[in-house]
């Protein structure tokens, strides 16, 4: 079943047409992965599926209803969450609390109950230190903590903005262990990450974005044998 499905999405900021004419569409279950540089799209595909960036042209559709014009709010109420490149966590908050304001949306509180033991289990680091400032954790931490909150909103798909950014080797291995783990458990993700070789690692399809616009899409594994992307995004001559 198609969970996410954009066509022909145009997006400006002021004079600068971000995203030009895209399409790309996300199935219940699967990992989707955007790869490209900077200034390629990516970030501001996610937020224009979210609402934080208004689309000038083109449809958003989730679940079949047309989502292109709803609210922020409006959209994580209907399951889908990001956890946002640079974290943006709540530095003065607590574990717990950053953890909790994920579930603002929510009113079932014996679900919630289980989703923080579920992300306490995923993420053991957390629960020790539930009680400290946000903004005291290691980096590493801190992304745990981001991913923690998007699924405290119980997504039906999880957008992962530069999951890997700024960590150690060991801590990005850790990372996409969890996102492949968390995919196991049911969460259909759909991933941005400049580390093309992991995210084609994890993923079972990808879509290449340049300048504004999806230059290929194909099967991961496909994506990884491809000539053009392994000379652009895996580093290899």
């Amino acid at each position: 079943m198609t969970l996410l499905q954009i066509e022909n999405l145009n997006t400006f900021y002021g004079k600068i047409h971000a995203l030009k004419g895209i399409s790309l569409h996300v199935h219940e279950g699967e990992i989707v992965t955007l790869i490209g540089g900077n200034g390629a799209g990516k970030t501001t595909t996610l937020n224009t599926i979210c609402g934080i960036v208004s689309a000038a042209e083109g449809i958003v559709r989730f679940q079949d209803e047309e989502i292109t014009h709803l609210k922020p709010h409006e959209i994580v109420m209907r399951g889908i969450v990001q956890s946002p490149e640079g974290r943006k966590i709540f530095k003065r908050l607590t574990v717990r609390e950053n953890l909790e304001m994920g579930s603002y949306t929510r009113s079932d509180q014996d679900g919630i109950k289980r989703d923080l033991e579920f992300v306490y289990e995923t993420f053991p680091r957390l629960q020790e230190r539930e009680r400290q400032p946000g903004g005291t954790l290691s980096g590493g931490e801190q992304q745990m903590l981001a991913i923690g909150r998007a699924l405290m909103a119980r997504p039906r798909i999880l957008l992962l903005d530069e999951p890997s950014m700024g960590l150690a080797p060991l801590l990005v291995r850790d990372i996409f262990n969890v996102i492949h783990y968390l995919n196991q458990e049911g969460t259909t993700i759909l991933l941005v990450e400049q580390n093309a070789l992991m995210a084609l690692e994890v993923a079972h399809r990808g879509y290449v974005m340049q300048s504004g616009k999806i230059t290929l899409a194909d099967d991961a594994k496909a994506l990884q044998q491809n000539d053009t992307v392994r000379k652009a995004y895996l580093g290899e001559n």
